[in-house]
């Protein structure tokens, strides 16, 4: 089976069935890679959006 490696995260990805008539245009292993493709820096549980870098303050 043909290989490719992932332009994001570097590792190498095999040929799916699903993938049998877009092969060539197969770029990322994974749809968490498709989206980090603009991101600039892979994802991790701090450049998370939705995750505040301030501490929790009980009241």
């Amino acid at each position: 089976m043909p290989t490719k490696t992932c332009p994001v995260c570097g590792r190498p990805f095999a040929w799916r069935k699903k993938w049998e008539r877009v092969w060539d245009e197969v770029l990322y292993c994974s749809e968490r890679c498709r989206r980090a493709k603009t991101a600039g820096e892979p994802k991790t549980a701090t450049s998370s959006p939705n995750i505040t870098k301030q501490p929790y303050i009980k009241d």
